[in-house]
């Protein structure tokens, strides 16, 4: 099942990245667990970033995850950590919104001194909801599920169709046999029943 974990923004300082928000939804892992993930998540995000040149998008296979980056030139980063079946262009595209969003909303005098509780930025869960169906949420994703659905529909109907032909083919044979059958009948019985007429 594709599954969103985690997305958080950060500043990409000159010695290290700032987080500035981020939302998790770790729902998947046991109660006990959830806390060393979020941890480890966050760590892993923000070593993705510290290593990220800017105007750069990557993703990165960990273990069982994707952690996708982007870091604009600007420096303000966006990290989504998802399952390895998370489409990767829904994912740079969120990213891409979120960091338009982020930047619309908080100044950037705000980024290099900035922390999670002091940045007013409450959009990200909201994008965690919506984007965990990424066909759903992305127009193009949603098209090209449709279209292989349709595709499958119209090979079904076309093996159908070609099922039915080969029947009625059989049918057109038997009654040619059928035909060919009841001539043979009818000069037979025609033969018969001249040499039993009476007059």
């Amino acid at each position: 099942m594709v599954r969103l974990f985690t997305l958080s923004v950060f500043y990409k300082g000159a010695s290290e990245a700032r987080l500035l928000k981020t939302t998790s939804d770790l729902q998947s892992f046991s109660f006990f667990q959830r806390g060393t993930v979020n941890e480890f998540m966050t760590f892993a995000s923000k070593t993705i970033v510290e290593r990220t040149q800017p105007a750069l998008r990557q993703s990165v296979k960990q273990d069982a995850y994707m952690c996708h980056v982007y870091v604009r030139a600007d420096n303000l980063a966006g990290v989504l950590i998802a399952d390895h079946e998370y489409p990767h262009r829904v994912a740079h595209t969120l990213i891409t919104k979120i960091l338009d969003d982020f930047s619309a909303k908080v100044s950037a005098d705000q980024w290099q001194t900035g922390t999670e509780s002091s940045i007013a930025f409450d959009s990200l869960p909201a994008f965690l909801v919506k984007y965990q169906d990424p066909k759903e949420a992305d127009p193009l994703t949603k098209m090209q599920t449709d279209l292989d659905e349709t595709k499958i529909i119209l090979k079904n109907t076309i093996e159908s169709v070609l099922e039915r032909g080969e029947k009625l083919e059989d049918m057109v044979t038997k009654s040619e046999q059928l035909s060919m059958q009841s001539k043979a009948f009818y000069k037979t019985a025609k033969k018969t029943n001249s040499c039993c007429s009476f007059t």
